[in-house]
């Protein structure tokens, strides 16, 4: 499509935008992992013998920090299809289910930790997210999650054409202040940073009882 002689690029949903790009995707996993620092590596160390659900897993680049973690029992979700294919074929252990973060398919305190690496860049409502981790999580459970510093969508290039995900600018105070108000208690709140930039946020909160 074209206007006034200018390429106008469709922008994907997470779901229709990850099962374009799954294929693709794991080419990206060290630089992913640069924005965390070490950050992420101090805080995991929670999940040893835990029952773990990551949300937004994709191919599973989280579901192997948890097993390096020594996480006793992973489960994951996330909207792609693709994505999730790619994933079950990596981590024969887990248990992967395709669905919404905002609507979880599990019951009442589940889970003893809930991680979300990367997913609330694709989340437009923090709300809805963040209330259904508090659903699923046991009393006294962690919520880890990050806050990737990204103002636009990047174009994801595949053969000769370019896939734009929909995503969403998140301040870290207005993360923060969501979780609070989901009533989750901010145990660690750490900005990873690259050249007096934040480029990344790296959250623990805990259930409020």
């Amino acid at each position: 499509m074209t206007y006034k002689g200018k390429k106008i690029n469709k922008i994907y949903s997470s779901g229709e935008g990850y099962d374009l790009w799954a294929e693709y995707y794991d080419k990206t996993l060290s630089f992913l992992n640069s924005l965390e620092g070490n950050e992420l590596n101090l805080i995991l160390s929670c999940v040893e013998g835990k029952k773990v659900l990551d949300l937004g897993c994709g191919t599973g680049r989280g579901i192997k920090h948890l097993y390096d973690f020594k996480a006793a029992d992973v489960y994951g979700v996330d909207v792609s299809k693709k994505m999730l294919e790619i994933a079950k074929k990596k981590f024969k252990k887990a248990n992967f289910i395709l669905a919404d973060a905002e609507n979880l398919p599990f019951e009442d305190e589940s889970f003893d930790v809930v991680t979300a690496l990367f997913l609330i860049v694709h989340v437009g409502d923090l709300k809805k997210t963040f209330e259904e981790a508090y659903r699923v999580l046991k009393n006294g459970g962690f919520f880890i999650l990050s806050n990737i510093n990204q103002r636009k969508p990047p174009k994801l290039k595949i053969y000769n054409d370019e896939v734009i995900i929909e995503s969403f600018y998140h301040m870290p105070k207005h993360v923060i202040s969501a979780l609070e108000d989901s009533f989750f208690d901010i145990e660690i709140d750490e900005l990873v940073y690259e050249d007096g930039v934040w480029i990344n946020q790296i959250i623990k909160a805990v259930k409020r009882a």
